[in-house]
């Protein structure tokens, strides 16, 4: 298994947001920008707070983590990818947010 790296600051947020393409589905919004060298893959998790409250907010972005950990293998690298979590995802089990990732990640040809 490879190391999680995460986006953090807002200016790779902003960078993946304005020269990243985007896909959707009901639970999910994943926006890929590729990067310059192969390596891994960083990914931004967002939810916001019209999903619920912050302990509910917590799950979806544990469940999106975790979700994207277990696939990650299948993942081809280079890439920053920030997942945005709406307002369906509340209430959801691990696997719709599973398979809502999976689904949107390889409508991007990316798995």
């Amino acid at each position: 298994m490879s190391q999680f790296y995460s986006l953090k600051k807002s200016g790779d947020f902003q960078s993946v947001y304005r020269n990243g393409r985007s896909l959707a589905n009901r639970y999910l919004v994943v926006y890929v920008k590729k990067r310059d060298d192969d390596g891994e893959n960083r990914v931004g998790i967002s939810v916001s707070k019209k999903v619920g409250n912050s302990v509910v907010r917590h799950r979806v972005k544990r469940l999106i983590r975790e979700s994207y950990r277990l696939n990650c293998g299948k993942v081809s690298g280079g890439h920053d990818l920030v997942v945005i979590a709406r307002e369906k995802s509340n209430g959801r089990t691990y696997q719709e947010i599973e398979g809502a990732l999976t689904g949107l990640l390889k409508s991007h040809h990316l798995i």
